[in-house]
């Protein structure tokens, strides 16, 4: 699917309440973790990471932190990286959900409390950039600018989002997934009463993830749109860009754009 069409999701409305959100993001993290959506992209970062040398992971719009966990620890199990730390950053922190991640990993995973803008990065926080399921949100003005302050502050960046954007993905999104959800949402941590209250009694929380869900993947760049964006974020050619797909060993896709510097 190479259409792309710029709509709106709920959870990037400042107004969107916040335990709505929240939800959301638990649930997506729950799955992405749970499915271990990422794993096809360890290879491709842990080269990136040999390029930079870097062993510190700043990850930009982290939302709840899905996949951080299984891909941090992943790479942690090759030697040259046995020291790689993660500080996760968003423009809406949540430190209920991270501070989860950081008492499960050992202190391997971190978080700013402060909001961070993905488009200026403040410089204190080094390392190599990522972001995981989120770079659709931008449109393509915001989108060149997150990538043109990796490149303007000389830090790698990795842009992965999982999903290949085709047809049958907005198909589950609309069937399996909605059910998936309210299986599972008992079993999500940290608890919250609020979590199944807009689940189970006023569902808005599965109602929005149908729509923001479906959304997501009109919105995702393709991997040609990925490499014009950072051409554009990057004429002066400081970074080398790849950008592409991996197939899951089960069937899933997974989109992703690295750039690191010369």
């Amino acid at each position: 699917m190479r259409l792309r069409l710029q709509l709106f999701e709920f959870e990037d409305l400042p107004w969107f309440p916040k335990a709505i959100r929240a939800g959301m993001m638990d649930y997506l993290r729950f799955m992405i973790s749970t499915l271990r959506t990422y794993q096809p992209i360890v290879p491709l970062l842990r080269e990136a990471l040999h390029a930079t040398g870097q062993q510190q992971v700043v990850e930009l719009c982290a939302g709840a932190g899905g996949g951080t966990e299984g891909v941090a620890l992943a790479l942690r199990r090759h030697p040259e990286l046995e020291q790689l730390r993660v500080t996760l950053t968003d423009l809406y922190p949540q430190p209920a959900a991270w501070q989860l991640l950081q008492e499960r990993t050992a202190g391997v995973i971190g978080y700013e409390t402060a909001a961070v803008d993905a488009l200026a990065v403040p410089p204190r926080l080094t390392g190599f950039r990522t972001v995981f399921s989120a770079f659709h949100h931008f449109p393509p003005a915001a989108a060149e600018a997150l990538l043109a302050d990796a490149v303007q502050q000389g830090a790698g960046i990795g842009v992965f989002e999982g999903a290949g954007k085709h047809w049958l993905e907005i198909g589950l999104a609309w069937t399996v997934l909605p059910v998936a959800q309210l299986l599972i949402t008992p079993f999500i941590r940290p608890f919250a009463l609020s979590r199944l209250f807009f689940t189970y009694v006023v569902p808005l929380i599965p109602l929005f993830t149908i729509w923001d869900g479906t959304v997501s993947i009109l919105r995702m760049y393709p991997p040609a749109q990925l490499l014009a964006l950072a051409r554009r974020a990057d004429p002066e050619q400081r970074f080398r860009w790849q950008a592409g797909k991996v197939r899951h060993k089960w069937g899933p896709e997974v989109t992703y754009l690295v750039g690191v510097p010369k």
